[in-house]
């Protein structure tokens, strides 16, 4: 935690008298206070991990300066984990859906932002997604997922075969064009601003451990929410939309989505399983079946067919 109070924080920006409220947080250790003060709002941003901070900052400036919707930063105390951000309100993708704006309009602006994206110098020092960073990352499905279902640690050839299947699928990403990656980019950390025109209209938040690598990664992210179900053919149109306005080819496209959207399933899957037995956070087991139906989406998918093979030994042929 923070080595300096957070009230003195707020004294010395002048935020002392602001009625504080604690808003909704994610999987992190991070938390978020809404402050209320003489018609003033801000968000205040408490982290007790200061590299994350630190490269929250770094984002910020790197979207900032493409033209892009973060919050200002207001004030900031990163030695101490503490910021004060902009605030934009209460108009997340998941508030305004149905409500003031269709599904589609919502989706397409956030399909157009990445289109943008995509569009943008890519930045230096950022993680790449690799290769070796999905094997890294698939040891979160096997150490946590698969024990979980089957009652037995994953066996050492099957881990190994597991790993070579992968080796084989993320051959495209040698060839794939290298974007800034959000990451997190869903529903329930994008925002529709007011008064704001084109790709500025889209306010964006949690995207500190962005990264650059394959463009298919955000989609994925965006389109096989783990948060909601977002329409089938809905997702379909916004694929379509993307591969149209940025002149790929769909089929290799629709290749890599599936690709990724697997090992996104894969993962969460295992952290949302870790999440629930090594830090009792057992709400997002709520959002597993949804995990395991977009995995299932993805393993129909011609190229997958070894994963699914592999899938259906492992956890049974019922279960895909």
């Amino acid at each position: 935690m923070s080595k300096v109070p957070v009230t003195e924080f707020l004294a010395s920006v002048g935020w002392q008298a602001a009625t504080r409220n604690r808003l909704a947080g994610d999987a992190s250790s991070r938390r978020y206070e809404r402050l209320d003060q003489k018609d003033q709002t801000a968000i205040l941003m408490i982290d007790p991990s200061i590299p994350t901070v630190e490269k929250f900052l770094v984002v910020t400036d790197l979207l900032k300066k493409r033209g892009y919707s973060p919050p200002d930063i207001l004030a900031q105390d990163p030695e101490n984990g503490l910021l004060l951000l902009e605030d934009f309100g209460q108009r997340l993708f998941v508030d305004l859906i149905g409500v003031e704006v269709t599904e589609e309009d919502l989706y397409s602006l956030a399909v157009d932002f990445l289109i943008d994206l995509r569009k943008q110098s890519i930045p230096i020092g950022l993680p790449v997604f690799s290769q070796s960073y999905v094997l890294d990352q698939n040891s979160m499905f096997l150490d946590w997922f698969i024990p979980e279902k089957t009652g037995q640690q994953s066996q050492t050839d099957a881990r190994l075969f597991y790993q070579r299947i992968w080796k084989e699928l993320l051959g495209f990403l040698e060839n794939e064009q290298e974007v800034m990656l959000l990451r997190d980019f869903h529903a329930e950390n994008i925002l529709q601003l007011e008064g704001r025109l084109g790709v500025k209209a889209l306010g964006l938040l949690d995207y500190q451990d962005a990264m650059t690598g394959p463009a298919a990664y955000d989609m994925v992210s965006l389109l096989q929410d783990a948060r909601r179900d977002v329409p089938a053919a809905l997702e379909a149109k916004m694929i379509t939309r993307y591969v149209s306005q940025a002149g790929l080819d769909e089929k290799a496209f629709r290749r890599g989505y599936h690709i990724l959207g697997a090992h996104r399933a894969l993962r969460i899957m295992g952290i949302f399983t870790r999440l629930a037995k090594r830090d009792g956070k057992t709400k997002y087991l709520a959002f597993m079946p949804r995990m395991e139906a977009y995995l299932r989406r993805n393993l129909a998918f011609p190229d997958l067919i070894a994963l699914k093979h592999w899938v259906g030994i492992t956890l049974g042929h019922s279960y895909i």
